[in-house]
Formats: C-alpha cells, sequence, structure tokens
C-alpha cells in the first residue's frame, strides 16, 4: 500500500474510505500521482538545476560529494532511500547506493516496503537461491500485494541474493490497513493487528502538512475543504498512515536486533521518509535515532521543498526519459485479491488510473474480463497484460447487489 512516495503507491479507498484512501494516495503503490508531493514542472533554470542529475545535495545546504553522503550513512543503524514506485531511474540509484553502502558495510539487512511479512518465508527461500525469479514472484505473490512490473525491483532482488543480503518484509496486509482505516486502531482487536503497536503521536507539523492534500480529495461524498485537525475522518487517515509507518518502523528495529548489528536498509516511498515525519518518526519512538534518509529527486522539478529537514540528502535523477526497447506494461491500476468463490475483490484503486476513470470502486467484485471469468490470481493480470494500447477492455463486476459491465480505455500510448 505504503505509505505508498505518494504510492503507486497513489490508491484511492472512496468506499473504504474512513481516513485510509488520503494515506494510501499520498504513500503507497505506483503511479504517476506521486507528484501530489508539489514536485510539479517548474519554467525556470533555479529550479530545474537546484538538484542537477549526478550530483548530491544537502537540502537547505549545497553539493556534497557521493563519497561523504555514503560515509556518514554508514555510521548510521538505519538508512532509507526513498523512491517513486514506478520510476526505473529510483530503482537504479537505490541499487547504486546499495552497492555503495555494502562495500562499507557487508553485515547489511534490506526491508522492503513492497513484501507483507506473511511472504517472509519467500523472501528467505529467494536470498538462499532456492527460487527462480518465477517461483518467488509468485510465492511473494506480488500481483496481488505490489503489482508494480516487478522488473523494476528484480535488479535489487538479485543483488541481496548474489551478496547474500538478508530480505526483510516490512509491510503488513491490506486487510489490516483496510480494517483500521474503517474502525480506526482501538477498533481492530490486538490479535487482529499482525504485532503492531500503538503509533507514536502525529507531530503538529505532520498535521499541517497533510491536512491540505486531505482537504482537496474526495471523502466519500463528502465536500472537498472545510476539514481541521480535529476532523473524525481526518484523525483515522493520519492513524491508517502512521499504523504503515509503524508496522515497517518496527520491522527495522526487529532486524536491528540480529546477531553484530547489522546495517539496516528500508526501501521504500518517499512519502514515509520526507521531513522525518513517517518511519523515522516512529523510529525514534523506538529509541532508534542514528537514521540516515537519502531521497532522489527528479530533474526540472519544482525546487521549493528542498528546504532543510527534507532528508539527509538528495540526488538529482531524470525524471522520465530513460531509453527503453519495450512498450511499457499496460496497467489497469487496482490491487484485488482472489474471492473464494473467484472473481477480483478490489481493494485499491490508484487516483488517477485506468480503473479509477472506467468507474471501478473499492470493494467491487470483477467476475469477468474480455469475456473470460476470472478463476485464478493472474486471470486478470495476464489480460491486461495483453491489452493492447487504444484498445477497451470490457469488464462484468458485482457491486452489492447489482451486476453491471463497464469499459476500461487504455489509451493508444500508455502513460
Amino acid at each position: 500500500m505504503s505509505g505508498l512516495t505518494i504510492f503507486q503507491s497513489a490508491l484511492s479507498r472512496r468506499a473504504l474510505y474512513k481516513g485510509g484512501f488520503l494515506a494510501a494516495m499520498l504513500f503507497a503503490f505506483a503511479a504517476g500521482p506521486h507528484v501530489a508531493w508539489a514536485q510539479t514542472k517548474a519554467g525556470n533554470k533555479e529550479n530545474v538545476d537546484c538538484v542537477p542529475m549526478g550530483s548530491w545535495i544537502t537540502p537547505g545546504g549545497g553539493k556534497i560529494s557521493g563519497a561523504d553522503v555514503i560515509a556518514r550513512a554508514a555510521k548510521n543503524s538505519v538508512v532509507l532511500l526513498g523512491e517513486m514506485h514506478d520510476n526505473p531511474e529510483h530503482h537504479r540509484w537505490q541499487l547504486q547506493v546499495l552497492a555503495a553502502l555494502h562495500a562499507m558495510r557487508p553485515d547489511m539487512v534490506i526491508g522492503f516496503e513492497m513484501f507483507p511479512r506473511r511472504v517472509q518465508k519467500a523472501l528467505d527461500q529467494w536470498v538462499a537461491g532456492e527460487l527462480s525469479e518465477a517461483q518467488f514472484l509468485a510465492a511473494a505473490d506480488w500481483n496481488a500485494v505490489w503489482s508494480t512490473d516487478a522488473s523494476l525491483y528484480l535488479p535489487l532482488f538479485h543483488f541481496a541474493r548474489m551478496n547474500r543480503v538478508p530480505m526483510v518484509a516490512l509491510n503488513i496486509d491490506t486487510r489490516l490497513r483496510r480494517a483500521i482505516s474503517q474502525k480506526g486502531f482501538d477498533g481492530v482487536p490486538e490479535n487482529e493487528r499482525e504485532g503492531v503497536m500503538p503509533p507514536a503521536a502525529p507531530s503538529t507539523a505532520y498535521l499541517d502538512y497533510l491536512l491540505p492534500f486531505y482537504s482537496e480529495h474526495d471523502r466519500g461524498g463528502r465536500k472537498k475543504g472545510g476539514s481541521g485537525r480535529d476532523d473524525p475522518d481526518f484523525r483515522r487517515f493520519v492513524e491508517s498512515q502512521q499504523l504503515w509507518d509503524r508496522a515497517m518502523a518496527q520491522a527495522i528495529h526487529s532486524a536491528l536486533d540480529r546477531p553484530g548489528r547489522p546495517l539496516v536498509v528500508g526501501i521504500m516511498g518517499s512519502g514515509h521518509i520526507k521531513y522525518g515525519y513517517g518511519v523515522p518518526h516512529q523510529l525514534k519512538d523506538l529509541r532508534v535515532t542514528d537514521i540516515g534518509t537519502l531521497l532522489p529527486w527528479n530533474s526540472g522539478t519544482h525546487c521549493a521543498q528542498v528546504i532543510g529537514g527534507l532528508a539527509d540528502a538528495v540526488f538529482g535523477v531524470n525524471s522520465s526519459s530513460f531509453v527503453s526497447h519495450e512498450p511499457p506494461r499496460q496497467r489497469l491500476g487496482i490491487r484485488f485479491e482472489l474471492a473464494q468463490d473467484g472473481g477480483a475483490r478490489v481493494l485499491q484503486v490508484e487516483k488517477g488510473s485506468i480503473a479509477e476513470l472506467a468507474g471501478i470502486r473499492d470493494s467491487d467484485l470483477i467476475t469477468e474480463a474480455a469475456s473470460v471469468t476470472i478463476k485464478r490470481m493472474n486471470d486478470i493480470v495476464d489480460i491486461v497484460k495483453r491489452q493492447a494500447p487504444g484498445t477497451w477492455l470490457p469488464l462484468k463486476l458485482k457491486r452489492g447487489g447489482e451486476t453491471m459491465e463497464i469499459i476500461a480505455r487504455f489509451p493508444a500510448v500508455p502513460e
């Protein structure tokens, strides 16, 4: 979900909003709406060049050498590396930083937001060399829990496997995030919380930072704007996001207790890291204070947020003009689970996605795609992958007691 960078994380939870919708939209999983953090295109040279490509900058300071950045980061117990989940340049940057940190701190553990704890065994088997790529992704339930193009992350996974660096699942199951977004933390029985403790209270600065994003979006039929810090839905939204941060912080804290106290590197959406509001805040509540935070920064994006406190350092990367010899994979823009009686139960709909534009909502049950009955987890994934640009995909779904047909329209040039 997580957190998910403002997540592909960028997920809509209309039917189950209760605070969880915007939390996922801001921090979760993998699509264009990460730019909700106001990293909009700038039209002047000052903005374009504030973080030059290939250069490190200390926010609020100036340029710093890569050697100094890595040397400082390696002295910490924890280093958090941010990302926009669907930007290949961000993952290339992460691999580069991982390699540099590993050279200085070979006793390392890598934690991934992308995996819920329930698939930890698959991560262990992968690092041990017991699974092929396909077997690993299937065992980790990748298409259901993350669904971003796995090829973006495979170089990171192979780095861990090649160097026998343990991989740790940092996330929690979507069902728990959804339950807490509906009922609040105290409304979910303790034995259903996956061991997640009550999060540390958010700072006033964090609430003030999140409130404008919350207020500007549809909230289950309520009008935009007019919300305050004490709005119950807003507080549930904050609580849902903090649950995600707390879960990852606890998993990182546990990894530190391994023999030799290894360096723990967290791979996660930038929204969980920026300004220290998310995972760093929860780690400090767990008495982990030596935390390094490093972020990629897209070239040509607005520089108003490159200020002190954003992160320890940011690195300029190309925003989108990477070379690819293959057309982008089609994506419907949903997270789902296989329903007990068949069909894809929609858990989350990405903001601005093809699914949202088609009118798909959280909790819908997609029973057919292109007249094919959905019986297996990969049925809908495979159908969408085969969808040609510029074509329409008929879907049959159930919503409550109603059965309906809708059309998902894929653009001529996939975004």
